[in-house]
């Protein structure tokens, strides 16, 4: 095998793809993250030691954050990225080394780890030394599945620690937890039931820095509010910006506005509709097309430009490859990158005057999706969620948060919600909600039947829903509340949001279409013994388990 990756849904027959991944990066690409993130552990061992003496630098952080958001599925796919970043981070490594030293600390013990120690004098040693330090270097299957699993719940962490960041907010707690469980990976000493831990210590963390960007995003930009976003399009010409990252919508629809061009949303920036700060914006169009697996298609159409602000990409076609720009850790060989400036704010000039080029968006539907409903919106409409509960009106509710993707069995999630009982509630964020969000499954007494709290990060919404209902109720237990959990999963943002929900002691959650490949089998018997943890069945039979029938 030329490489080995088993971190997404959609692995090659569940197991793991092992000559070009299903996400479309190549085998070098693939082992050269490997290597980034082998060579970021050794930056968390020293770093940590560093922190003792007081010589921690804010830019170590948030390079570590930017390197493991950097190796998320369907993130970054240039080679010269990553080869770049190796060398950045051996620097940053050997640097830490030094101060290390310069500080009375003995670092030989340390220089005994081939992480902290290893040289390179040319690219072609990197590429040669990359596939020795993936994810099969770890014999033993167990730590290996919970060595995976800790790293993919980081990489989460860092996704969204980095969105946080760019909004001014930051947590020491958070950088040094990263570090912490980065380093806990290279402890060859360390148990399986101490890995157990500190897979649900990683979800504590997840909690928390999900609660920091969501105090980012409301702080700045104000709390989501109910909203009808338009999914039509105008005669202008546009820019379909994509992703997560809020900053860069908010710079763009400044530099936009007077222009002539409009902006669309698409894919996971659909929330980014529901924030009060961005409606005064009179050229913020609406949300273009839907899921980000279907960009093949709705990039073609759409005639503009397109900005990718995190993940998502997917290997653009030659067809409307020149229209694609990326920004921040998102790349791709032969797209044009719009970097941050060195006052900390991007130019967006390129993409504008390109856009003012095309020919306005093809129209693909019509009509109007609502969405915006976040913990604050949620909890302003608490008495009358919590009447229709008690009179019987609402029977259940079901979070069917996470992500989309390109496989067919995902259209189970289309038939469920079809299937639902019309006295039941869908709960959503993330991608997923396009499975059903445009299904007009109604309302019941004006509260709609899918409820959607934003992007991936904002499950925390829901969790936070579901924990103020248990006080509502006088629950001692968030398990006891008339709520199932059917989540979908694709990446490692759904994996700290798996992991999120688990330290918040929520049990029988149900994850598919597929439960991971990187789950061995005994790991994947502590969760469904512990937790409650199981896949999916056939429709019929979900719902019979869900509702008790």
């Amino acid at each position: 095998m030329s490489m080995f990756c088993f971190q997404c849904q959609e692995t090659l027959g569940n197991k793991g793809c092992t000559r070009i991944g299903v996400c479309g990066k190549t085998s070098d690409v693939a082992n050269l993250q490997d290597l980034l993130i082998y060579s970021l552990k050794a930056i968390a061992v020293l770093n940590l030691k560093a922190r003792e003496k007081g010589i921690n630098r804010e830019e170590t952080d948030k390079f570590l954050i930017e390197g493991l958001f950097s190796t998320v599925t369907n993130v970054n796919f240039d080679k010269k990225f990553f080869l770049e970043k190796i060398k950045e981070a051996v620097a940053v490594r050997d640097g830490l080394k030094a101060e290390l030293r310069k500080a009375g600390v003995d670092v030989a013990g340390l220089e005994k780890m081939p992480a902290v120690s290893w040289t390179y004098g040319s690219d072609s040693d990197l590429e040669a030394l990359a596939p020795k330090v993936g994810v099969l270097a770890t014999a033993d299957e167990d730590k290996r599945s919970l060595r995976e699993l800790v790293t993919y719940g980081l990489k989460g962490i860092s996704a969204y620690a980095f969105h946080a960041y760019q909004l001014g907010f930051k947590d020491e707690a958070i950088f040094r937890f990263v570090e912490k469980a980065l380093a806990a990976t290279l402890d060859e000493a360390m148990s399986v039931d101490e890995y157990v831990a500190l897979v649900l210590e990683t979800g504590k963390h997840g909690v928390e820095t999900m609660a920091l960007l969501d105090k980012a995003n409301t702080s700045t930009y104000g709390h989501p509010e109910i909203t009808k976003v338009d999914i039509g399009v105008r005669n202008n010409p546009g820019i379909l910006i994509s992703g997560h990252d809020l900053k860069d919508m908010e710079e763009l629809l400044e530099q936009t506005a007077g222009s002539g061009v409009d902006v669309y949303t698409h894919g996971e920036m659909l929330p980014a509709q529901y924030y009060p700060a961005f409606k005064k914006y009179p050229h913020f169009a609406g949300n273009y097309g839907s899921s980000w697996w279907l960009q093949y298609k709705e990039f073609e159409t759409f005639n503009g430009p397109v900005l990718m602000t995190s993940n998502c990409l997917v290997p653009p076609r030659e067809s409307y490859k020149d229209r694609v720009y990326t920004t921040g850790v998102v790349g791709f060989s032969g797209l044009k990158h719009i970097p941050e400036g060195p006052d900390g704010k991007k130019d967006f000039s390129e993409i504008i005057a390109h856009a003012k080029r095309c020919q306005p968006p093809v129209e693909l539907e019509k009509g109007e999706i609502v969405g915006g409903f976040a913990h604050h919106q949620v909890m302003q409409l608490a008495d009358k969620v919590v009447g229709a509960v008690k009179s019987g009106a609402i029977r259940r509710f079901f979070v069917m948060a996470g992500c989309d993707g390109r496989m067919k069995n995902r259209e189970y999630y289309t038939e469920f919600a079809k299937a639902l009982p019309k006295d039941t509630v869908i709960l959503t964020a993330g991608c997923a909600k396009y499975r059903y969000n445009k299904l007009g499954l109604g309302d019941i007494g004006g509260i709609p039947r899918v409820l959607d709290a934003g992007q991936c990060n904002d499950s925390y919404s829901l969790a936070v829903i579901a924990l103020k209902l248990k006080d509502v109720f006088g629950l001692d237990d968030v398990n006891k509340l008339p709520i199932s959990y059917n989540i979908a999963w694709y990446e490692q943002k759904a994996v700290i949001v798996l992991l999120a929900l688990l330290s918040l002691g929520v049990k029988d959650i149900h994850l598919g279409p597929t439960l991971p490949a990187f789950l061995s089998p005994n790991v994947g018997k502590v969760l469904v013994e512990k937790f409650g943890i199981a896949g999916v069945g056939t429709v019929e039979d979900d719902l019979k388990l869900f509702l008790g029938e």
